[in-house]
């Protein structure tokens, strides 16, 4: 039985929970929604707290189901330091369903959270049911190596400017209206989680470029219905990685790539994306 507190509310209200590891390892978490549905795990992208999801998808994906979002070692709430390999993260997962009584979930990961997405139901079938994949690509996928360099270069872009780094890497010129609308929604956390830090970002890049040299895997064997979605314009993690990514996967359901978005099409159509969640989950 789960022993996470679920919040009565909405994602921007919930407030930053702790789980606690016979180890001493304490993961910072926020949980919302209600149900007997199969709980939903999303695992946040680069350099992301749990501020880093938006409160309109989340609240409307808990609907139907619990949805719990969690930090990664080293990063926002988190105990401990940022794994330096995507296989290293993913076991830090285990280790928190295991620390929050969760057997099986769903999961929905973004970006970096899509390549832990891919190694957990490699390494843990049995742990998940459906997996959501989104903004990402299958390991040694093209351009991914380029993330740290592409990251390095918004942030200073962003400091010129005095803008979020995420209007340039999640947004394309054409959608910065959107940008601003997901970044008023992200700004009205009623708890604020504890900004990323920057060991756990420098950690977290160099387990992406890992990701991005590793010979690709075999995901023939992965049985497991997938969702994979992404913008058709992602500079992040190059678009043709999602294409890849579905035709890999056996049971996938790879939809139109979102036209007009990048790297954060999640975020940059909310409303879409949810429906197909929901759908797709249920």
């Amino acid at each position: 039985m789960s022993t996470l507190r679920l919040f009565d509310g909405p994602y921007a209200d919930a407030p930053v929970e702790h789980v606690i590891t016979p180890a001493g390892t304490s993961f910072a978490y926020r949980a919302v929604g209600s149900g007997h549905a199969t709980p939903l795990l999303l695992l946040v992208h680069l350099a992301a707290t749990l501020d880093g999801w938006d409160p309109l998808v989340v609240d409307q994906c808990a609907q139907d189901r619990p949805v719990i979002a969690v930090d990664y070692p080293g990063m926002g709430g988190s105990s401990g330091a940022a794994p330096t390999t995507v296989a290293g993260m993913a076991e830090s997962v285990i280790t928190f369903l295991d620390a929050a009584g969760l057997e099986q979930v769903d999961i929905l990961g973004l970006s970096l959270g899509g390549f832990v997405t891919q190694q957990l139901l490699l390494a843990h079938p049995h742990r998940f049911r459906r997996a959501v994949l989104a903004g990402t690509g299958p390991a040694g996928g093209r351009g991914i190596t380029r993330v740290p360099t592409l990251t390095f270069q918004a942030m200073a872009k962003a400091a010129a400017t005095r803008k979020d780094p995420r209007h340039y890497l999640f947004f394309p010129p054409a959608a910065w209206d959107r940008a601003d609308e997901f970044l008023e929604r992200v700004s009205r956390f009623r708890h604020p989680d504890r900004p990323a830090r920057v060991p756990g970002l420098l950690r977290q890049l160099v387990a992406v470029y890992r990701w991005g040299r590793q010979a690709p895997q075999d995901l023939s064997a992965l049985t497991h219905p997938a969702l994979v979605v992404n913008g058709d314009q992602d500079l992040m993690v190059p678009s043709p990685n999602t294409i890849d990514l579905g035709h890999r996967l056996p049971a996938a359901r790879l939809e139109e790539l979102y036209p007009g978005a990048g790297h954060g099409a999640v975020f940059q159509e909310p409303g879409i994306f949810s429906s197909q969640v929901r759908e797709f989950l249920g």
